[in-house]
């Protein structure tokens, strides 16, 4: 039952994590959207200056 609880809290943080940044990630990192979460997350880091602020705050809460 743990493992079902932790992988649902995985899907539920990257559905808004998606509804946050994906917007941004979009328009700031097409070169890099099909490489992969990571990648997308340091073209999303690299570009936080242009990004949405609900883009911001859901990186900030997740310690980038």
């Amino acid at each position: 039952m743990t493992v079902f609880a932790a992988s649902a809290a995985l899907a539920q943080d990257r559905v808004r994590s998606e509804a946050a940044c994906g917007r941004d990630a979009s328009r700031f990192c097409k070169k890099v959207i099909d490489d992969g979460d990571t990648a997308i997350l340091g073209c999303l880091k690299q570009n936080r200056a242009r990004l949405r602020p609900a883009c911001v705050r859901q990186l900030q809460a997740h310690g980038h």
